[in-house]
């Protein structure tokens, strides 16, 4: 890869040493930039005519400036080069990356922005207009150029030292090198430092990037309802900054508020539809929600964003499949065969997509399988999870594609095969917490969706009922509960709490006793690591000592 050495000064800027790809699909248009670039003086011109071309390029040349459009025809698009050049690090710092575009629509430029390109240029281009365009940018870049070389060079010290040197000597970039020094003392973890610098420029002026960057690391230390007053005040003066409605949610959900953090999200993934990463926070969060209509459609976006995204994965199938999975689950409607074929279809894609995933696809099977069960196909579920267990190499699952497996046997009523492979993969993972926690999960709700909802609801609702001291009402909603998982850990200790409760008024009451007792019986073999044994074990002494 060569190296292209750094301009002296801003009045020394040599357009012969300058390195550049034009990206365009139409020939046309590349031969243009081509001969006004050339008069202009540049010395190396490389054309890509594909999104994908453009990558591979960059790859291999280091560039000082990428001219890339955002419409490339089939493939990637502009946006799709400037997120993968981004991810992959391709994109020095010291480069610039500059937009060309005929298309001026928001939801175009709100998704580019996104990835930070140094300018945009709209057609038609003129020589002129691009000349004087260029040489302001380059300008720029050469006063910055010692700041971005170190930040390229990941030496972030050098870079403050850098910044603070500059930033008396430089009035006409002191904005962006405030910005820069914020965001480095936030990269190196100097929260005191990066909130000083924001605090300071919003004392003189409210300027939004320092009023985001106040709320990002008020967030960093933790002060959630400062950072929710600063984002909120930002958004109401800048309501398109789609950054602060991220953060905003962040701050949200870590405050306990899950359902106003995600419609944030969906607020931000409307002024901005086509960033992938973003979807895919809104479909997470809206899962954890229990909103699978919302979760099925943010995943749906992601599946789409993703066919030219870097950040394409089989998990975005994957999920994408088990909410639809879930919202068919039981329903033999025409939407719920509808979801039920498209669940099906995407997951049957999944293999061809990602053909290097066996795991992803033989989780894909899985879901495959409830589909088919949920819809009255036993046969066709039994096959396919008899084919997986049957597989040569069948023993040999990752722990999730396990997990997967006996989601799938649970909901085909296969429930000692289910608890089987459950209890291997708890020996196999004994130091793994999130494989446990799954596990536990799992066997405290082995039913659908639907069932899990409801039994959540009534368990929410019964523990309202005991705190407002209506213990009959209380025990009544948990049996009620217990219904659709019997064995539901939290559920049975609760049970048991209102009886014991009640048992305080009457003594005598040998119903209530052995009710406590059948619900310890059914946790006899809980988990010396389950989040409920201690209680499970403080309840038992209680009901024993009434014996």
């Amino acid at each position: 890869m060569s190296a292209v050495a750094a301009p002296k000064s801003p009045s020394e800027i040599d357009f012969s040493k300058l390195r550049v790809v034009v990206v365009d699909d139409f020939e046309n248009f590349r031969l243009s930039m081509r001969q006004m670039l050339r008069g202009m003086g540049v010395g190396h011109i490389d054309t890509s005519a594909s999104g994908t071309a453009a990558v591979q390029n960059c790859a291999y040349e280091h560039y000082d400036i990428v001219l890339c459009d955002y419409n490339l025809g089939s493939g990637k698009n502009g946006q799709h080069v400037l997120e993968e050049l981004r991810h992959r690090k391709l994109l020095r710092r010291t480069s610039l990356f500059i937009m060309v575009t005929a298309e001026t629509s928001k939801e175009m430029v709100m998704g580019a922005r996104e990835y930070l390109p140094d300018a945009y240029l709209t057609k038609p281009i003129n020589q002129a207009a691009l000349s004087q365009r260029l040489n302001a940018l380059l300008h720029q870049r050469a006063v910055l150029y010692p700041i971005n070389r170190e930040i390229d060079l990941e030496n972030l010290p050098k870079a403050i030292s850098l910044c603070t040197q500059l930033l008396p000597q430089q009035p006409r970039y002191r904005t962006w090198i405030l910005k820069t020094l914020s965001d480095l003392y936030f990269q190196i973890g100097d929260y005191s430092h990066a909130r000083k610098i924001c605090e300071d420029v919003l004392q003189s002026r409210d300027i939004a990037w320092a009023r985001l960057g106040l709320g990002k690391v008020l967030i960093a230390e933790q002060r959630h309802e400062e950072a929710i007053v600063a984002l909120q005040t930002l958004i109401e003066k800048q309501p398109d900054l789609v950054e602060a409605y991220d953060l905003l949610a962040q701050a949200l959900a870590a405050t306990g508020k899950p359902t106003a953090a995600q419609q944030t999200l969906e607020k931000a993934t409307t002024l901005s539809p086509n960033a992938i990463l973003r979807q895919r926070q809104l479909a997470t969060m809206a899962a954890e929600n229990q909103d699978l209509d919302t979760a099925s459609a943010a995943w749906r976006r992601t599946v789409h964003l993703g066919v030219h995204s870097i950040h394409d994965a089989p998990e975005h199938y994957l999920n994408l499949g088990r909410s639809l999975s879930e919202l068919s689950e039981d329903d033999r409607s025409q939407e719920g065969q509808a979801q039920a074929d498209e669940a099906l279809r995407i997951l049957q894609a999944l293999k061809k997509r990602f053909p290097e995933a066996p795991e992803a696809y033989r989780q894909g099977l899985m879901i495959q399988a409830r589909v088919h069960a949920d819809q009255g196909r036993g046969k066709e579920a039994g096959q396919i999870v008899d084919e997986v267990l049957a597989s040569e190499d069948g023993g040999d699952m990752s722990p999730d594609t396990v997990l997967e497996l006996a989601r799938t046997l649970f909901a085909m009523e296969r429930r000692e095969e289910a608890e089987k492979q459950l209890f291997d993969l708890s020996q196999r993972c004994a130091d793994d917490s999130r494989i446990q926690a799954a596990i536990e999960a799992l066997l405290d709700e082995p039913v659908g969706f639907r069932k899990r909802v409801k039994a959540r609801q009534l368990n929410r609702n019964g523990i309202k009922a005991f705190e407002n001291g209506d213990l009959d009402a209380a025990a009544e909603i948990f049996r009620e509960a217990l219904s659709l998982v019997p064995k539901h850990a939290a559920l049975n200790l609760n049970l048991v709490q209102v009886r014991l409760k009640q048992l305080e008024t009457q003594p005598r009451n040998t119903f209530l006793l052995e009710e406590c007792r059948a619900c310890l019986e059914k946790l006899r073999d809980l988990s010396q690591q389950h989040q409920q044994y201690r209680r499970f074990q403080s309840l038992q002494r209680k009901v024993e000592s009434l014996s």
